[in-house]
């Protein structure tokens, strides 16, 4: 259903519009279509009849969604990365658009270059803090966490006085880098494109009771996660969870799976892979409540989960830990349950399905065109 409706609103696409400058987005690390980028950003812009070229090494050609697909060659590491920058600047200026777009920090050098030298017009997605994400990157010294962090907040700000637009999806990672040069900016939340999440049906089968999207990991709070279901089971209170994500490595995914048969959970688990993005809200839909267990490390302190706009966009009432950058979204919220970042066990009944908090209306002019 929300993949009709996304098809119906790109069939009736006006034809391009003129005084509409060419949008180019490009990515060399992303072989899926981000969510952010393709259905949050470009789908609506589409429908307005720009012209958008999406370059990236995702394994599609032509136009699909009304957007102009070029493929480009994937590549791991940043010293493949800047081998690769000549001839990516080559296929990026015979595009001649009137705007690049970009979200890849490791297409950072090749931003500059097109604005330094070229001239062309840019901006720059820091759709995450990276920053703060150094201090938690489990392949990297700790005595180098700090001093990397430090070094991409200057290559931010550098971006923030050279480029002219910049964006991030949350007012915490923004701040920083507001008073750095005269570039436009603005914040863009990461709000569902509402063609993809259609309104909840409340007749809809629920084959869990609890859902949580996003990164499998102990930072992420899955650990903690798994042995409130755990105390619960203790207590007669068996729930059923469903974990859609990805492991960091292939020793998480291991270290995952031997928590969830050390608790004796497997028999109320099941494991989701990443999934498209269009069957996101299908599949978040088969459970009654949505998790927001993140811990309280810097990165999570500044960014705000998108997990909660989409549970919210599905109906879903939602349990979260009380970190700063969701505080604002929980006000006046009926339907929604703070816990402390420890994600402690409690014994206070969730709230009720039928207790639902909705998108606000004004969410959809963000993504989706009036």
């Amino acid at each position: 259903m929300a993949t009709r409706a996304a098809e119906t609103a790109v069939a009736v696409r006006p034809p391009p519009h003129r005084d509409l400058p060419i949008l180019c987005h490009c990515t060399t690390v992303h072989s899926k279509l981000k969510s952010r980028s393709h259905y949050m950003q470009f789908m609506p812009i589409a429908v307005s009849g720009a012209t958008i070229r999406y370059l990236s090494p995702v394994n599609l050609h032509g136009r699909h969604n009304g957007i102009d697909f070029v493929a480009l060659p994937r590549r791991h590491g940043w010293l493949r990365h800047l081998l690769a920058v000549p001839s990516l600047l080559v296929i990026l200026i015979k595009q001649n658009a009137g705007i690049y777009h970009f979200q890849d920090p490791e297409l950072l050098p090749v931003a500059f270059l097109l604005k330094l030298i070229c001239r062309k017009l840019i901006v720059y997605d820091c759709y995450e803090d990276f920053a703060s994400m150094a201090f938690s990157m489990r392949n990297l010294p700790a005595s180098l966490r700090r001093p990397i962090a430090s070094a991409v907040a200057i290559i931010l700000r550098l971006a923030a006085l050279s480029f002219d637009g910049l964006m991030t999806a949350d007012p915490s990672t923004l701040k920083p880098l507001a008073r750095f040069g005269s570039s436009h900016k603005i914040t863009f939340y990461n709000f569902p494109n509402l063609h993809l999440f259609p309104t909840p049906h409340p007749s809809e089968v629920k084959d869990f009771d609890l859902v949580y999207r996003g990164g499998l990991s102990e930072r992420a709070g899955v650990w903690l996660l798994l042995e409130a279901l755990h105390s619960l089971s203790t207590q007669g209170k068996r729930a059923r969870l469903l974990l859609i994500g990805y492991c960091d490595d292939a020793k998480v995914e291991a270290a995952l799976r031997e928590k969830i048969r050390t608790l004796g959970l497997w028999s109320s688990i099941e494991i989701m892979v990443r999934i498209e993005h269009r069957e996101m809200a299908r599949t978040l839909s088969r459970a009654r409540v949505g998790i927001n267990p993140l811990q309280d490390i810097p990165k999570f302190r500044t960014n705000i989960p998108v997990k909660i706009f989409e549970y919210w966009a599905c109906g879903l009432p939602v349990i979260s830990s009380d970190l700063p950058p969701v505080r604002p979204f929980f006000k006046n919220v009926r339907g929604s349950y703070f816990r402390q970042a420890t994600l402690r066990v409690s014994n206070k009944p969730l709230p009720g399905s039928s207790i639902i908090r909705k998108p606000q209306p004004g969410w959809a002019n963000a993504v989706v065109p009036p």
